[in-house]
This record gives C-alpha cells, structure tokens and sequence, in this order.
C-alpha cells in the first residue's frame, strides 16, 4: 500500500519540508499556472535538480515537476530493503529484446531528487579520451564537448557535493584534491587492495558523495550500509539534500507526485506542459521546457508529445529519439575468505580500480571499465546467490549464514550504442492512462567480450587475495544512457551540443539521454556536470 508520501502533497501553501528537520518546513515561492515562467522542469534528479539551483540562482522563475514523492529521509526512511523499494520507479514497462533489462533499483527513481536518492554515491570523471572515442580510440561516437570544459564543471559539482575523496587520484589528468577526506577502507574494499597489489595495478579509496565530516545539519556517515535503499540521516549528499534546498532558497517552485504527460507547442515552440496532480490534469505556461526523466521517461514523454506540427514526436526529425539506449555492465566476481568480512558495513562500494578505463592495451574490445568492491544488503545477496548462482532451498539457506565471509568485486563496463537498442511506446497503457514504454535491448559482441576479460580479471584478483570457492556472476546491469543523443550534426542527434532540441528552440534535455557514450564510471557526476555547463550555455543564450 502507498505510504502517507506518495499519496498525499507535501509541497505546496507555500511551503515545502525541510529535509534538515523532522517535521519542518521552509518556504517555497509558487507560480500561478497561467503565470509563464521561463522554465518548467520535467523531473528532478541528477539533471533536472541541478539545473532548477542554478537558474533558479541565476534569476530565472523555475517550476520543477517530480512524478514521486517528497521525502524527508529522517522520518521517512527505514533500514528495511523492502520498505525501501519504495524509492524505485516500478510503474509497468515492458522489456525485450536478447537481454531484457531488469528495470527498478539499480537504474531508475521515482522520487523527488530522482534516483539520487538511492544511488551508491560513487562520482567518478569520464576519462577524457572517453569524450572522443571515435577520433581518439576509434569506437562509438565523439561527445561534441572537450573534457577540459566539463574539467571545470567536475570541480563544481565535487565541491557543491563535498566529495570525499583520496588525496591524489591515479588516473587521468592532474586535479585538485577532493573537499572532504576518504572515508575509511573497510574489509571487503582491503581486499581489493589487496589483489590489485598482487597483480600489479593501482587502485584508491572510491571517490563518494556521502559526507565524511559534518556539513552544516547533515552528519558525517555512520556506516550503516543502507546507502542504496535511502540513506536516513542525510550523510549522502543526493539531490534532494543539496541541490533542491539551494533551489527552493533561490525562489524556485518544486511539484511533488506531478506525472508530466504531454509537452504543448505551437508554431513550433513549446508553450507548457500537461501534468497530472491531485487527481486532474493541469497545465503549466512556460516560456522554455526541459526534460530530465533520464533514458526511459525522457523519450517516452517526448515521444507521448507528438501532434499535428511533430507527428513523430518532439525532436525527432533524425528519426533517432528512443534509439542508442544503453546501460552499463555490472558483472561481479565473488569469493569465500577465512576472516570475518561483514561487506555490508559501510558504503557498498569503499575501493576502486579504473586501471582499465585508462588502460587499452591487451583488449579485444573497444571501451572501458571500473571495478569496486561490493557490499550487498541480504535480500540483494539472496537474489545474487538464487539468480546469479543457481542457488536455492537448504542450499541457499547455508550460503546466506556464511555472508560475514563473503567478498566481491563488481565491474562498471561501458555498453557502445547500437540504434536498435531503444525506447518506444506500446499499445498498453498505465495508471496515469499513458502509453508504456516499451525497452528493446541486446548485448553486442563487444560486450561479450568485455564482460569474459573483466569477470576472469575480477576472479584472479579474488585468487590473488586469498579468496576460494569463488564465482562469477554474468547476468546484470546497471546505470542507462542514451536515448536523446547530443552531437554536432541534426541528422545524426537529438539535441546540439548546449542540449537544446535540433528541432524547438525552446526545448532543452538533461540528463543521461543524452550521453552520446557511456563510459566505465558512474554516470551521475557526468550529469551534474553537464547541467551546470547548461544552466551557464542558458544564461549566454536567454
């Protein structure tokens, strides 16, 4: 059943919960609907939060719609996997294709500051030649921005999140050191260490968005390990905790539980957008849109838009909204160790190697990709262990009671885009009486490829540390990109390279759709990023 939250507004009269204070409020401006403010928002997140801060700050008049709930993590969140899922977007979709993608807790939020709100908190730069794979390593396309700008706008976003961080960083061009210090290595990340040591390679202390010294109201991480089902003290530094109060100060307007279902135009402008709310549908006046509902929600609402003057959808004239879709490998290598481990302590992931994001001798494939050592909640480690190694009953009972002595390492490998990877519309329709969306994906040669280097690396880092009774999981995927493409070129993209619609001068994306490649790191600091770089291109251009 629906929890208080998602059934009822929480933002609105004028105010809105302050996530600092159980039970709090702090004002927040409204805007009348037929009041056309300079920018409606369509989501939240990693994108569309950051971006609603800073043209907020900048002086613009911003509302933000968000489909899910406003939480307020120190009364709202529990340390109960299942309670938790209520921070997926589990609404109906329909998967295909060679290798259907599991949809819900490793790619996708439904909430107020998006699936920042249970993201692991890893933030990691694109290496730069990643920026133009196509010219400089011959694969995929090139990014039509140059890593020295997006550079600029890493350091921001780390300092907006107070990254904690290692003091030099091995991999990649010289930057700066990270705002707050490493957070201490626990068993499972020693491990890792320690196998990388043996085979010769670097690794660090993963770079995290979880604070490791009090900032303001927020304490510094206690290491309860409840960071990807919604961290309840605020420790995690996720969209809703930074970004959107900053917002909301600036005079922004947030709408909780509003679906945004059609975007209006007009002589070839958008004029608003259609959102359900408190059960009718409403219409906001906009004088410019932007989409941030990431690689599903963002084409399917711009696909859902078309009408006479764009029959094939907004900014499609390529033909290529939809197509592109990719995700990330997330494959893992698991082992049993004589020690107690107790993996779960801490955030999931305390150490890292990029040595083969920056490393391309000895492939046969194109890309890259990051490793880190693991700490799986129970119910997430029962379905590793029934799904991913075939176990079940007494035998999956006995293999639970030894976890404290488990030990993994778990891959972020890129997935190239192929155009028949995509998102489109069905026939069936959810309960907002919308189009599902409908998502075709197959894994590639290449990927193939990667996943047998990389798992069979994984597993001689494990053997090298000591681990036995070790085994790979092959089946599993996270983080998407694509979808929205950006480029140099209208007949090979979606937006241009200030994210803005080939096609509406006053529609705008972002958020990973328009990730022209995905790389082997998390995407969500790419994103911020990207939006910062877009809230300064809109102050240059409005």
């Amino acid at each position: 059943m629906p929890s208080e939250p998602e059934q009822q507004l929480r933002a609105g009269g004028g105010r809105a919960p302050d996530v600092f204070t159980p039970g709090g409020w702090v004002p927040m401006r409204e805007y009348g609907e037929a009041e056309e403010v300079d920018f409606a928002i369509v989501g939240t997140g990693a994108g569309g939060g950051t971006l609603a801060c800073r043209l907020a700050e900048a002086g613009f008049s911003v509302v933000a719609f968000d489909a899910g709930a406003y939480w307020r993590p120190l009364e709202d969140f529990a340390s109960d996997e299942t309670e938790q899922q209520k921070l997926y977007w589990t609404d109906r979709r329909i998967v295909d294709g060679s290798h259907p993608l599991k949809m819900g807790s490793n790619n996708s939020g439904k909430s107020v500051g998006g699936s920042t709100v249970h993201f692991a908190m890893v933030s990691l730069r694109f290496r730069p030649e990643h920026f133009k794979a196509r010219s400089k390593l011959g694969y995929g396309v090139d990014w039509p921005v140059d890593w020295r700008e997006m550079w600029r706008y890493y350091d921001e976003v780390e300092d907006a999140l107070k990254i904690a961080g290692p003091v030099s960083y091995p991999w990649g061009p010289k930057r700066g050191r990270y705002p707050y210090r490493a957070h201490p290595m626990n068993a499972a990340a020693n491990y890792l260490a320690k196998g990388a040591d043996a085979l010769g390679i670097d690794w660090t202390e993963t770079p995290l968005a979880t604070l490791s010294a009090p900032r303001g109201k927020a304490h510094p991480c206690v290491y309860r390990g409840f960071c990807v089902t919604g961290c309840s003290t605020n420790a995690k530094q996720s969209v809703l905790v930074t970004w959107l109060p900053r917002a909301l100060k600036a005079g922004a307007e947030i709408r909780d539980l509003a679906m945004v279902g059609r975007i209006e135009t007009k002589n070839g402008r958008a004029t608003g957008v259609h959102y359900l709310r408190a059960g009718a549908w409403r219409f906001q006046k906009a004088k410019n849109v932007i989409v941030a509902g990431y690689a599903i929600e963002t084409p399917r609402l711009l696909l859902m838009s078309a009408n006479s003057e764009f029959p094939d959808g907004l900014a499609n004239s390529s033909g290529l909204l939809g197509r592109n879709l990719m995700v990330q490998l997330n494959q893992a290598a698991w082992g049993q160790v004589a020690d107690e481990v107790r993996s779960y302590k801490g955030p999931p992931s305390l150490a890292i190697s990029e040595h083969w994001n920056y490393e391309d001798r000895g492939k046969d494939y194109f890309g890259g990709w990051s490793y880190m050592s693991q700490g799986p909640l129970p119910i997430t480690w029962a379905k590793s262990l029934a799904g991913g190694r075939g176990l079940w009953g007494q035998a999956l009972i006995d293999e639970m009671a030894r976890n404290n002595h488990s030990v993994g390492l778990k891959m972020v490998g890129e997935v190239l885009p192929y155009e028949h990877n995509r998102v489109t519309l069905s026939d069936e329709t959810d309960q907002y009486g919308l189009p599902v969306p409908r998502i075709t994906f197959s894994l590639g040669e290449n990927e193939q490829a990667m996943i047998a280097h990389a798992t069979d690396f994984m597993d001689r880092s494990l053997e090298a540390a000591g681990a036995a009774e070790r085994w790979k999981e092959m089946d599993d995927t996270c983080h998407l990109g694509g979808t929205a493409r950006m480029g140099d070129d209208p007949a090979t993209s979606v937006v241009d390279p200030d994210c803005r619609s080939w096609d509406i001068p006053n529609l705008w994306v972002c958020d990973g759709s328009v990730f022209p490649t995905v790389g082997g790191v998390n995407p969500s600091l790419t994103i911020q990023a990207l939006a910062c770089r877009l809230a300064d291109r809109v102050k240059a251009l409005c």
